[in-house]
């Protein structure tokens, strides 16, 4: 199967570098060359690596690196059986978080999918090594329209129930079992984006949980927005 990808930011390589991985020819197509190099320069080092974690050889590396080419042209992914848009996305979250490590895929059907094209993406999915579920194009999809409401009422609970963010952290993944607390999720996430993805979401759902919580509002206003400046709900 012959793959393109539109759009190289962080998403976008990380989508590039699974297809190579999975033995994949892959066009990357960005509007510069710059960026375009710059994407290539991402996936090498995802894939330097996972070299180093001892996950792949270096001839591996140097393989899946072959398959991999860059255009500035869309006409140069028509012959590509598979196209994946990954340019900058209203909600950014995803791009933030779930790059080429969170197994889940989700496959969304627009009103005018055909079932050829999902099934298309679901097994590509699939022999990716990933692990793809279907649902339709709404807001937030699955993972966002849960998440994004679930982290803001733990913000809530930190003010309403005087709970420190350690404390937070520590009852959700002893008591909740989750693999990371809420805190250290919307630090690595970034409060600016989470920021704005609660505000898309609020915008189309008009769920009052939607909204983001003041106290990230007020972090982001002092430029406490987690592990890239430094400083959010912890120090790093």
């Amino acid at each position: 199967m012959k793959v393109g990808v539109v759009g190289l930011g962080t998403m976008g390589a990380g989508i590039a570098q699974i297809s190579v991985t999975a033995g994949h020819e892959t066009i990357g197509r960005e509007v510069s060359e710059e960026l375009g190099r710059r994407g290539r320069a991402t996936i090498e080092r995802y894939l330097a690596r996972a070299v180093e974690k001892g996950r792949m050889s270096a001839g591996e590396r140097d393989a899946a690196l072959a398959r991999l080419s860059l255009t500035t042209e869309l006409a140069d992914l028509a012959e590509c059986d598979l196209v994946i848009e990954a340019v900058l996305e209203e909600l950014p979250l995803k791009r933030e978080v779930f790059a080429p490590v969170l197994p889940l895929v989700e496959i969304v059907r627009a009103p005018r999918s055909s079932d050829a094209a999902v099934d298309t993406a679901y097994k590509w999915a699939e022999h990716a090594g990933k692990q793809p579920v279907r649902c339709n194009d709404t807001p937030g999809f699955i993972v966002n329209r849960i998440l994004i409401p679930l982290l803001n009422d733990c913000v809530r609970a930190l003010d309403e129930t005087g709970v420190a963010p350690g404390d937070m952290d520590k009852a959700m993944t002893n008591g909740a079992g989750w693999p990371m607390g809420p805190c250290a999720l919307i630090d690595l996430i970034g409060v600016d984006v989470h920021i704005h993805a609660s505000e898309a979401l609020h915008e189309k759902l008009h769920e009052e949980g939607m909204a983001p919580p003041k106290r990230l509002l007020q972090m982001c206003s002092e430029g406490r927005l987690g592990r890239k400046s430094g400083r959010g709900f912890f120090d790093y």
